[in-house]
């Protein structure tokens, strides 16, 4: 037997061709535990482990299901594009995230839509100075290389606006080599690496450390964008979001019976001079 390092939701490990391979808990799938599982895998996985009480909870955990659900995968370990609550059915993204409206049993989703772009937007906790900029680059930067595998030259951003850090990973499908971790894999692992949830055996979760000293992390929230929009309905969008997009349509109409009032006005005017002119050279 062996020991699955990048993940300890696992089962029936054991050694093929020198590797460390295990079956995923929930779905059955081997895994090659020498790079990352899949999200969809890891998902199936955690569900299947609240449900059994296999799963490990953080001391201070409280039930929160956070977008979590029974995921169905492709035996790759990617999501299939059209997921189901008994007759309730969505189209995900390659990430797992709903992109569609809720339907019924249905619903058509002709295909996986490719996440081509995952920002990680962390907020630290209130410090007396300002983090160094170059230091943070370099931690994030060398964590997400060695820690999640992932090539650098996805990482196409890293910025810091005290107190927010933001990581931008982009990955087109045609960027992907065959065998390499995708973008949505590593978001996965680092978002429950920062919540004190980590995948990785015996590990509990990650160190953010800055010129050797630690950054505690507020709050975590991770946003995707797809190579297509997203098909969500304005019933489904929140109340904010209609707000705002209320708010510049107004602006809009404002803007155009600004204009309109404005030529007419102006037409009036320039209709008043000949008038004006005319009545002159006639001696009106």
């Amino acid at each position: 037997a062996c020991a699955c390092e990048k993940n300890k939701r696992v089962t029936n490990c054991r050694w093929e061709n020198s590797r460390c391979h295990c079956d995923a808990i929930g779905s059955g799938v081997t895994v090659d535990c020498s790079t990352l599982t899949s999200k969809c895998l890891l998902m199936k996985a955690e569900v299947m482990g609240s449900k059994s009480g296999r799963r490990e909870k953080p001391k201070d955990a409280f039930e929160d299901t956070d977008g979590l659900y029974d995921p169905e995968c492709e035996n790759s370990g990617a999501f299939k594009a059209k997921q189901c609550n008994g007759t309730t059915c969505w189209c995900v993204n390659t990430a797992g995230v709903r992109r569609t409206d809720k339907h019924d049993a249905d619903l058509k989703c002709n295909r996986l839509v490719r996440t081509t772009w995952i920002i990680i937007e962390m907020k630290h906790a209130e410090r007396n100075a300002p983090l160094n900029v170059e230091s943070l680059k370099k931690f994030f930067m060398d964590t997400i290389t060695n820690r999640y595998q992932l090539d650098g030259r996805y990482i196409t951003g890293v910025l810091y606006e005290n107190p927010y850090i933001t990581i931008d990973l982009k990955q087109n499908s045609s960027d992907k080599w065959s065998g390499g971790v995708d973008i949505a894999d590593v978001a996965y692992y680092f978002e429950k690496d920062v919540k004190g949830q980590s995948i990785f055996l015996n590990n509990p979760g990650l160190n953010v450390s800055i010129d050797n000293e630690e950054v505690k992390l507020e709050k975590t929230v991770v946003y995707y964008v797809d190579e297509i929009a997203p098909e969500f309905s304005m019933k489904s969008l929140t109340p904010g979001l209609i707000a705002v997009i209320v708010v510049v349509v107004i602006a809009i109409v404002a803007a155009i019976v600004v204009l309109v009032s404005s030529n007419k006005a102006a037409k009036q005017s320039s209709t008043s001079r000949i008038w004006e002119v005319t009545t002159h050279v006639l001696g009106l």
